[in-house]
């Protein structure tokens, strides 16, 4: 199958490294020549413009950073598509958006599946990243064996929008993980506390989580590169609240967790990483939130392994 990849970014450029990897016949497109380059480089085909990877292509993945990018990538395709062909949206994303566009493509004879992922850059690396398919179950076994080589869990969610709902609250999930982490090295530090044996109480504790293990690890090495920016971790918990408010549900934490990164943001600049956030923190109280022997990249220690599907409980 011809696979082309829209989006080579942190986490695209992995994703479609996966591809390539693995004998993936891999055409790909970015606004900055230098990464298309990078895979022609590496043998895959570069396409002057998203029409021209959609003619070219039987499956395209679009790996963006906004609604509006995708918008905008995804109505330059529409024009191509035929029947069979399939649109991939691996972007986190508003629901009601993705289902919009799936309802064009699907209107000219194609398919669609969204299918974001979650797990971190290094796992996006290695193919070990999860990833969520909302589709119908006939497009989902189509696309199954490139989600497979793209990742190592997959769920199928259910229909088009039940993907990118179930992300955006991971995503949510991942950034209280965040910001609790943050205050609890920063206490723990003020009550005079060795910070690599504070890490390590938490890793082996009821409090530890997927967030503690990766990103405290960053924190603490003082580089704070996760991969992941300001910006995206505000838009996406705002699509959180959208969803919340959409449904009437009154929520308390998640108000919060938004002026906290607007303030981060308006301090440190939208692109900041995310893990900056602690320095709010450190600010207030003059401490420094670092300890030797934590690495400065998380990578994944997992051998790359084939996926499978991951089946609910019903």
């Amino acid at each position: 199958m011809r696979v082309g990849f829209i989006g080579l970014g942190n986490v695209g450029a992995k994703l479609a490294g996966s591809l390539l990897r693995n004998g993936h016949d891999l055409w790909v497109h970015d606004l900055d020549d230098a990464l298309i380059q990078g895979f022609v480089d590496c043998g895959a085909m570069a396409a002057s413009s998203p029409a021209e990877l959609m003619r070219e292509c039987e499956a395209v993945v679009t790996c963006l950073p906004s609604p509006a990018a995708c918008n905008a990538v995804v109505s330059a395709m529409i024009p191509e598509v035929t029947d069979g062909t399939i649109w991939m949206e691996m972007s986190t994303t508003d629901a009601e958006e993705v289902k919009r566009l799936a309802a064009l493509v699907e209107a000219r004879g194609g398919a669609a599946v969204e299918c974001p992922v979650s797990g971190g850059c290094h796992r996006a690396a290695t193919g070990n990243i999860s990833i969520f398919a909302g589709c119908d179950r006939a497009t989902f076994e189509r696309v199954l064996p490139l989600l497979t080589t793209l990742g190592r869990r997959v769920l199928h969610t259910g229909p088009i929008g039940s993907a990118s709902l179930l992300k955006v609250m991971t995503n949510y999930l991942a950034t209280a993980n965040l910001l609790t982490c943050c205050e609890a090295l920063v206490t723990m530090k003020a009550a005079g506390l060795d910070l690599s044996t504070t890490y390590e109480a938490i890793k082996i504790s009821s409090g530890t989580s997927f967030v503690h293990e990766t990103e405290s690890q960053m924190i603490l090495n003082g580089c704070r590169d996760i991969n992941f920016t300001m910006d995206l971790v505000k838009k996406d918990i705002g699509l959180f609240q959208e969803i919340a408010e959409r449904h009437e549900v009154p929520l308390e934490i998640s108000p919060l967790m938004i002026s906290i990164f607007e303030d981060g943001i308006a301090r440190f600049g939208e692109r900041a990483q995310s893990d900056d956030i602690i320095r709010r923190l450190e600010e207030a109280t003059g401490l420094d939130i670092t300890a030797p022997g934590f690495p400065a990249e998380m990578i994944d220690d997992e051998p790359e392994e084939p996926g499978y599907e991951v089946v609910p409980n019903r």
